[in-house]
């Protein structure tokens, strides 16, 4: 039996969100260790109670959610309630969770464990914003060297931005926590709009998903059927990207991305450019490579694997 990976989830659950949980859940070559909720696509008090809905949803009420950051670390709050709807979970009927939300603040969570585990043990799977990780790594810079690596969702560069013209979602939330992360020296993998794009729901895929005929399954087929409507009007697609659940993938299956290694900046200064991500995808600078960005995905594959996963909750 090969040895399971210890993730922590840090998310802002958000129906891709939620799907990318359901992958974890449904992986038994993952191990939860905790799911830290950041304000993002809705604010703090929706995130952290979409997590548990995901967790009971999934038949895994002993999964640990804490709450974080509630606002970036130095902007207003933007959130995204046109895309995910009011509670960032439209479609299904879920019940308000059972499940408690644990009482330590999520930082905290991120720290102790981190210095608790052995060090390179722990992989952080960044969905939303990057408040959270942020912030434990100021509050004790010694985690840094004991992450086994950050995968995260957010960016792009061919692509563009989908929030405005040049920044993605989740790093314009808070260009200033991913400026943070991108510097610190962590072994970063980048899942930017330019690989996720490609990762699209389709009517076929997302009816695949509701004929597994369970509650897992016609969830998710709910919330993708309302969640791919923005993106299909936008961008004029069959369907809409999946974003996060191609961190989960990858760790699942990496030979299913092609990237390559790059110096990616955070834009920081300029409103016209707030959160762009500058990918040095040609090595035209002498910046130091500090992310594995991908562009390529085997998207028929990737969900073939997210439909097994499901199909085993």
């Amino acid at each position: 039996m090969p040895q399971t990976r210890k993730i922590i989830i840090d998310t802002d659950p958000g129906q891709d969100d939620a799907v990318a949980i359901l992958l974890a859940l449904g992986s038994a070559e993952l191990e939860i260790v905790g799911i830290s909720a950041v304000a993002g696509n809705v604010p703090l008090k929706l995130t952290e109670k979409n997590a548990r809905k995901i967790c009971e949803l999934a038949g895994r009420p002993d999964i640990k959610v804490y709450a974080g950051a509630f606002r970036p670390l130095a902007r207003e709050l933007v959130t995204a309630e046109e895309v995910h709807g009011k509670t960032g979970l439209n479609g299904p009927q879920l019940p308000d969770p059972k499940m408690k939300l644990q009482g330590q603040y999520a930082v905290d969570f991120i720290v102790e464990t981190l210095m608790k585990e052995e060090a390179g043990t722990i992989t952080l799977c960044a969905l939303g914003p990057l408040t959270n990780v942020a912030l434990a790594l100021i509050r004790e810079p010694k985690i840094a060297p004991r992450i086994k690596e950050i995968v995260l969702m957010g960016g792009g560069f061919f692509e563009g931005g989908n929030v405005t013209p040049t920044a993605e979602f989740n790093i314009y939330v808070d260009p200033q926590a991913a400026d943070l992360v991108f510097k610190s020296g962590i072994p970063i993998v980048m899942m930017p709009l330019d690989v996720t794009h490609k990762a699209l729901t389709t009517a076929k895929r997302t009816q695949a998903i509701r004929q597994l005929g369970t509650r897992v399954g016609t969830a998710t087929a709910e919330m993708l059927e309302f969640f791919e409507r923005f993106d299909e009007e936008k961008y004029g697609t069959d369907g809409g990207p999946l974003h996060d659940p191609c961190v989960i993938a990858y760790l699942l299956k990496p030979e299913l991305f092609k990237g390559r290694n790059c110096n990616v900046t955070v834009e920081t200064a300029s409103e016209l450019t707030m959160g762009m991500t500058v990918i040095d995808w040609w090595g035209v600078t002498k910046r130091p490579k500090n992310a594995m960005v991908m562009r390529d995905i085997d998207h028929d594959a990737f969900f073939a694997l997210l439909i097994e996963r499901l199909a085993r909750l």
